[in-house]
């Protein structure tokens, strides 16, 4: 990065477009707290990431942020069921209230039925829905998904992105969506650019609806 700039708020969906190389990943890794700036800052609902102790970072990523990578990186000897439970087993929760919920989640990105199957018996949409409903199961404020449809067909991109759009208006969460795809950039409030770390171009989406209020936000900046 290299003085890229921008906030994020409570409720949009934000789009961040570039060429491979330009800095999508680490600017998304910045502001989700998993790896901390040389320079600068990322400041969450008044806190600054980068002064925040480990257990806390870690406490965020369990409640607050729920993060997508492009290939779902499910864990491979857990099923769709305990990879969706597990940020609830870490915060605390029961098994059984953990499992109920992971099922429920489930079902709601349409991979019902499929709860006992393991990543390497999924198909590449089944693996991205999982993916999802693990990102989500947590009920977070911000959702940072990095080519969430970057190896699925356009179909089942398609459904994927239709389902995290819907919920993310539903539950009310921020999501980052880090893209090269234009159909998947459609889909976002606001789109910015960047190019060699830095922000290059920022509009909001012309089909966009508006964001809604925030009474917090992400920011990154210099």
């Amino acid at each position: 990065m290299r003085g890229a700039s921008l906030e994020l708020a409570a409720g949009e969906i934000l789009a961040v477009t570039g060429a491979s190389g330009s800095g999508k990943s680490t600017l998304l890794h910045c502001l989700a707290g998993m790896v901390t700036p040389d320079s600068s800052m990322v400041e969450y609902a008044g806190e600054r990431l980068g002064l925040l102790p480990g257990k806390r970072l870690s406490e965020l990523r369990r409640t607050d942020f729920g993060v997508v990578f492009q290939f779902g990186q499910l864990i491979p000897e857990l099923t769709a069921a305990d990879n969706v439970a597990l940020p609830l087993l870490l915060a605390g929760a029961s098994r059984a209230a953990a499992r109920d919920r992971a099922r429920a989640w489930l079902e709601r990105f349409g991979v019902r039925g499929q709860e006992t199957l393991r990543p390497g018996e999924m198909s590449g949409g089944q693996a991205q829905r999982v993916a999802l409903a693990r990102a989500l199961v947590t009920a977070p404020k911000a959702v940072f998904a990095d080519e969430p449809t970057g190896s699925l067909d356009s179909l089942a991109g398609e459904q994927v992105m239709t389902a995290l759009i819907h919920t993310a208006r539903e539950t009310g969460a921020a999501v980052v969506l880090i893209t090269h795809d234009a159909r998947v950039a459609a889909y976002a409030d606001r789109e910015v650019s960047l190019r060699d770390g830095v922000v290059t171009g920022s509009g909001t989406l012309p089909t966009a609806s508006a964001a809604a209020p925030s009474s917090g936000s992400t920011e990154v900046s210099r």
